[in-house]
């Protein structure tokens, strides 16, 4: 069996976890494994029933599309009774769509290992009797980082222990030591070699490619957001009945679509090889999300025909996807700009990373209160800082102050959001 088409214009994926061992009898509806591709982590199974007699790859190799996955001996029974449909991939066929490990408007909380802070949509029974199930890669890395499996709730089928289970517990802010709740243990002068593998190492490609080629040209402003927040209070405290509540990013989503209306360049692709920019008519508004997988980035489809509280239910529904891990590719990829938030950690200032191929990203800080000096006085005024950042090669410092300040008048004068002509 070659390793399917995973999704459009992808070559490659990782392997990130094998489903099944040499000498397991699979049919058609047999998850084999699951491979990463940049956007989701994809469930591929059998296409025919056999026995698995060769598996072609150890988790963390990069595979191509194309190229050997798995060697299945098949019966004449087993080839008749799993011939494929018409239009069927040959090579094998995809399960259920996505199962993203899915750029949260705030840090998530440290992982644990108590499976009540597991995502429902992501923990699996584990079987009874006998002990953890993992496969030999998991088992020897865990065994490193001196993990319990038993302790470790899976997320795989069956309660299967696997990497991503093991990445969660990496930024864990109390390591699992076999032992240590009888008391205090001394610390190795050793330290823990961890493959950086799955979705932490696709985030380090990506970043590392767009600080490398993209000169970043990042400018800093404050918005006075006293009137915005009074008007959103007021919208909560009225609007119970729309089942979410209004935070500050869809008002900056609203506003951003109302600057890009006057600088329409700004929402755009650019691609260097071809050397070409690519601007679009629809606002398609990635939202910066940390997961327990790393940072993912939800898109809200068409925000420009979107009102307030559609923004607030639609960035909502696609955070939580990408949280939980119930968000498809489609959904992580394809915005042509990026909103990026650490809610209430914030900091006064940051310098956000460009998402490519897009120019733009806004980066939000937290809210407080300062002295602003207004009618010839110092006043207590809730604040906040901008810190966005442009692609220099084809946004000049003026058209970024320009849509910057754009977006600080639409959300000090919180009126002008709901006026199109403004």
């Amino acid at each position: 069996m070659k390793l399917p088409d995973v999704g459009e214009g992808v070559a490659e994926a990782e392997l990130v976890e094998w489903l099944v061992q040499i000498g397991d009898h699979v049919t058609p509806d047999t998850a084999i494994a699951e491979v990463l591709t940049d956007k989701a982590t994809v469930e591929v199974s059998a296409p025919v029933a056999g026995e698995v007699v060769a598996l072609h790859g150890e988790p963390g190799d990069v595979l191509a599309v194309g190229g050997d996955l798995i060697g299945i001996e098949t019966d004449q029974a087993g080839v008749e009774s799993s011939t494929p449909d018409d239009g069927e991939n040959e090579a094998g066929t995809l399960v259920a769509a996505d199962h993203s490990n899915a750029e949260a408007l705030t840090p998530s909380d440290p992982p644990t290992t108590d499976s009540a802070t597991m995502p429902a949509a992501r923990r699996s029974p584990r079987r009874e009797g006998g002990g953890p199930i993992a496969a030999p890669a998991v088992r020897a890395r865990a065994k490193a980082m001196g993990l319990d499996l038993a302790t470790i709730p899976g997320s795989g089928p069956d309660g299967r222990v696997l990497h991503q289970d093991l990445d969660r517990l990496v930024n864990s802010v109390a390591r699992v030591h076999p032992g240590a709740a009888s008391g205090l243990v001394s610390a190795s002068d050793e330290g823990h070699r961890i493959a950086v593998r799955g979705v932490r190492r696709k985030i380090a490609e990506r970043l590392s490619t767009a600080w490398r080629e993209i000169p970043h040209i990042t400018y800093v402003e404050d918005v006075d957001v006293t009137e915005l927040e009074r008007l959103r209070a007021e919208l909560n405290e009225r609007s119970s009945d729309h089942g979410v509540r209004l935070t500050i990013l869809p008002f900056l989503a609203r506003a951003m679509v109302m600057a890009l209306a006057d600088q329409p360049e700004l929402n755009a692709h650019y691609d260097h090889g071809a050397e070409t920019l690519t601007t679009f008519d629809a606002v398609h508004i990635g939202v910066a999300t940390q997961t327990d997988d790393g940072l993912r980035v939800p898109v809200v489809r068409h925000s420009e025909g979107r009102g307030i509280w559609g923004l607030a239910t639609e960035i909502g529904r696609v955070t939580a996807a990408a949280r939980d891990g119930s968000a498809t590719r489609d959904e992580l990829s394809g915005s042509t700009i990026t909103i990026t938030s650490l809610g209430a950690m914030g900091g006064v200032v940051t310098t956000p990373i460009i998402n490519p191929p897009e120019v733009v990203i806004v980066g939000v800080n937290k809210i407080e209160t300062r002295p602003a000096w207004r009618n010839g006085a110092f006043q207590p005024r809730q604040m906040m800082n901008l810190s966005s950042s442009f692609d220099h090669r084809m946004v000049d410092g003026w058209d970024a102050a320009t849509f910057v300040q754009r977006i600080k008048r639409l959300l000090e004068t919180p009126a002008l959001l709901f006026i199109t002509d403004s």
